[in-house]
Parts: structure tokens; C-alpha cells; sequence
């Protein structure tokens, strides 16, 4: 499973750094969109690379955004991450709309770096470039 993420967001960042810390059984692999990994990715789901407001979830040849993202990868941590499937039961465009509202001001919330997110070389290998 691999997410792409921008690296240049703080909430993304941050949000990977959580993923990194409680993926214990290291599922999860990362590229971000401003990679040629993370762009091909992102083009083979039809997403726009240049401007994503969503960060993506590929697993073999599917691939998962917004809400549907967010949840699988609460999922694959396993407990108690795992209860955030609950949230299925709400409705997909209501999740979406919450999910992309969160999106078009993540910059403005949680701020914007102009250098790209870097790994501890222990979780080097995890990324994708």
C-alpha cells in the first residue's frame, strides 16, 4: 500500500509522521506528489498532480481518495486505529465534502513549507521517489 501525500503541506507531513510512528507492521510505503513516482501515481488515478487535494492510497492496481483513503489507512494500522471504519456508515459525499473542506484550507490552518518532508533514514526505504 502506498500513500501519496504532499510533502510540502504540514498537515500531510504530519499526518505521514504519525503514519510512520504507528504502522508497526510497516504496511504502508509513501512517495509525494512532487516525486515522479508520486505524479505517475497520482496520473494513473486520474488526479490532477499539479494541484491534489487529496492524498491517495494505491494498493496493487486500485487506488482510494479522500474519505475512502483516509479510512483504509486508519484500517491497515490495525488496533485501535481499525475503529475509524466505523465512519463508513456515514454517507460517502458527506465524508468527501468534510475531507476536501479540510483540504482547500489545510494550508492556511496548519501552514505550508517550502521544503519538501524528509524521513529519518531509519524509514528512508519506506519512500518511493
Amino acid at each position: 500500500m502506498i500513500v501519496v501525500f504532499d510533502a510540502h503541506c504540514l498537515l500531510c507531513s504530519g499526518s505521514v509522521q504519525f503514519l510512520l510512528r504507528h504502522d508497526h507492521r510497516r504496511r504502508l510505503r509513501f512517495a509525494t506528489t512532487q516525486s515522479e513516482a508520486g505524479r505517475a501515481l497520482l496520473d494513473k488515478a486520474g488526479i490532477d498532480a499539479i494541484d491534489p487535494e487529496s492524498f491517495v492510497l494505491v494498493d496493487d492496481a486500485r487506488a482510494w481518495t479522500e474519505s475512502a483513503a483516509v479510512l483504509r489507512v486508519a484500517h491497515a494500522l490495525g488496533w485501535p486505529w481499525r475503529l475509524a471504519w466505523v465512519a463508513w456508515i456515514v454517507p460517502a459525499p458527506l465524508r468527501d465534502a468534510l475531507y476536501r473542506w479540510i483540504a482547500r484550507h489545510r494550508y492556511r490552518w496548519f501552514g505550508r513549507s517550502e521544503h519538501c518532508f524528509l524521513p529519518d533514514a531509519a524509514d528512508a526505504t519506506r519512500f518511493i521517489r
